[in-house]
Formats: structure tokens, C-alpha cells, sequence
């Protein structure tokens, strides 16, 4: 694995998982692997979990972790090609990025889109550049358009629950994506991504359901099924991963905000008595209801500690190509 901005980047996603769930029975079993090295950090938005867990596999794999908040802690990057530097922006990427092609072994960016101009955003200019010019393996930790560590995690988490389901694994688990409703407009990173892992992981029935004019970009959803019918994408489910994003073609906006999207315990007797996904932070009773958040059907805790694994499994196999 050279980088890791996708899941375009992973040769078999269920190895990979794997390996995950191997780190979580055993964390230092490659306590050595990263020996001498560093991964620097970028952060150029604010994170948790992301963060947090992405330091601690880095440890596990006896690596040294430094973080920089860019935005706060050092100048202002300028991305666009032959620009002219007279405004806000203080050093160009294809200066910084170089210095920390030198200063570290792994190099992880965390960056969200504008959500003012689409093609800026999906041209996904930032993480890429960082991809020019360091020269060492890039790691996203969230982009203008994916949030591939995430994205693993989920289904390191829904293929964790199907072998620790009573009744065994379930061959094809239905998977539902239901759009949330939110106070404020969110990107489509997370949906976009899962959308994108499940369809390519091809082991589910993937549902996708949401208000109209809420469609994502077809370069991540073509293969599920798509409804504005949330009942009936319900009926039956495995699992009902919920998450709220703003407008993809009239980009970045909020239509409506109907607190009937809200997943509720009623809403969950239509399913197969399914697990309930979000990946954090969540609005408590605007997105997702108390009752389903506190309840037996909730995952989430278990799904962000799964942050760990995931990042570590990333690590360690971009460790061992890159030697």
C-alpha cells in the first residue's frame, strides 16, 4: 500500500479487516514495525477521534506521532498552482510539503471541503498536492469528499457484529445509509465514503435512502439501491447506518431539516432487529433519539474504538511496503 486517500488504495478490503480485528485481540504484536519512525499529522480542520486513534495505532506499531494544526499553529498553505502569493496564504505546498517528506516517514492530512464551490472541493486539490510533493505515503484522515479510516472502520464493525451474532453470519446482511436531519449544512464525506466501501466490499444489500434532492455523487452510490422511502428502505435491515450531508447538486445547502427522518426505536421495529451505526459526533435528538443512542441496538461506541484498529491495519501494511 503506497497511500491511503481511498478504497481504491486496498488490494483486498476483508484481509485488511482482518488484520484489524487481529490488532484489536492483540495490539503489540508488531510493537517493533515502526521503530525509528515518525508519522507526522496535518491537521488543517478540528478532530477526536480521528486524531486520537491514529496516535495510538501509531504507538501500538512503536512509531512516534506528531500532530500540527496547521491552521492554528503554523502559516497559512496556498495549493493552486502559480499563484500569485499576495493575499492571506504564507507558504505554498510545494515548499512545505517536500520539508516534511524529510521530517517524516508517514505523512497523515485531515482536511474538509469549502461546501461553497463543488469543483474546487472534488477535485480534492489539497490531499493530492501533499501526494506531489512529500514524497513519503499519504494517509487521509478525512478529505474534501472521503473519510476512507472511517469508512474501514464501519465495516470492520459490521463484520465484527455478524461474527459475533447469535445466530452466525448472516451470508448478504441488508445495510441501510439513512440521511439525518442536522441544524447546520455537513459535507458528504462520510456518506460518499461509505457508500463507496460497502458497494466495492460487495458482500451487502445496500440501501440508501434520504428526502429528495439529497442525492449523492452516482461515482460513489452506483450499485445501491436508492429510495426516499425510509420505511421501506427500513423493512428488514441488518444494519441502519445514520449520518446527515448537505445538498451534493445544489451543493452545500439544507432543504429541510424534518425531524421525521430521526431514527427512533419505532422506526427500528420495521428492521431485522438491526444495529445502529453513526461515526461521531452526533447531534443527540436532532439526528439520532436518546432512546436509540442509550439502547441495545447501538453500536457506536464499538464502532469508534474500532477507529484504532483501523488506522493501525493502514499503518502497519504501508510500514511493511514502503519498507
Amino acid at each position: 500500500m503506497k497511500n491511503f486517500v481511498s478504497v481504491h488504495d486496498v488490494n483486498n478490503i476483508d484481509a485488511l479487516v482482518q488484520k484489524a480485528l487481529a490488532y484489536k485481540a492483540n495490539p503489540f504484536t508488531d510493537k517493533s514495525l515502526g521503530t525509528n519512525k515518525r508519522i507526522g499529522c496535518l491537521f488543517l480542520n478540528p478532530s477526536m477521534r480521528t486524531r486520537l486513534s491514529t496516535q495510538i495505532a501509531a504507538q501500538n506499531l512503536g512509531m512516534e506521532p506528531i500532530i500540527f494544526n496547521v491552521g492554528s499553529e503554523g502559516w497559512m498553505l496556498e495549493f493552486e498552482e502559480e499563484a500569485i502569493m499576495s493575499g492571506t496564504t504564507v507558504e505554498h505546498v510545494k515548499d512545505a510539503a517536500p520539508v516534511f517528506g524529510k521530517y517524516f516517514d508517514i505523512l497523515a492530512i485531515r482536511t474538509f471541503p469549502s461546501l461553497k464551490n463543488r469543483d474546487d472541493d472534488y477535485s480534492e486539490l489539497y490531499i493530492k498536492q501533499f501526494i506531489k510533493y512529500a514524497g513519503i505515503p499519504v494517509v487521509s484522515l478525512e478529505s474534501a469528499t472521503l473519510h476512507p479510516l472511517q469508512s474501514l472502520t464501519d465495516i470492520i464493525t459490521i463484520r465484527e457484529a455478524l461474527l459475533n451474532s447469535p445466530s452466525g453470519i448472516v451470508s448478504k446482511p441488508k445495510i441501510v445509509l439513512t440521511w439525518a436531519p442536522h441544524v447546520k449544512p455537513l459535507p458528504q464525506c462520510v456518506a460518499n465514503s461509505f457508500s463507496q466501501w460497502v458497494n466495492a466490499w460487495g458482500k451487502a444489500e445496500f440501501v440508501i435512502t434520504h428526502p429528495e434532492d439529497y442525492e449523492l455523487s452516482e461515482e460513489f452510490t452506483k450499485g445501491a439501491i436508492i429510495t426516499h422511502n425510509q420505511n421501506e428502505a427500513l423493512k428488514d435491515a441488518d444494519f441502519v447506518y445514520v449520518k446527515n450531508w448537505s445538498t451534493y447538486n445544489d451543493y452545500g445547502k439544507i432543504y429541510e431539516s424534518d425531524p421525521k427522518w430521526m431514527l427512533t426505536n419505532k422506526k427500528l421495529e420495521l428492521t431485522n432487529n438491526a444495529k445502529v451505526m453513526h461515526c461521531l459526533p452526533v447531534r443527540r435528538n436532532v439526528e439520532l433519539s436518546d432512546e436509540i443512542l442509550d439502547g441495545p441496538n447501538s453500536i457506536v461506541t464499538q464502532e469508534a474504538s474500532n477507529r484504532v484498529w483501523a488506522a493501525q491495519a493502514v499503518l502497519a501494511e504501508i510500514l511493511r511496503s514502503n519498507g
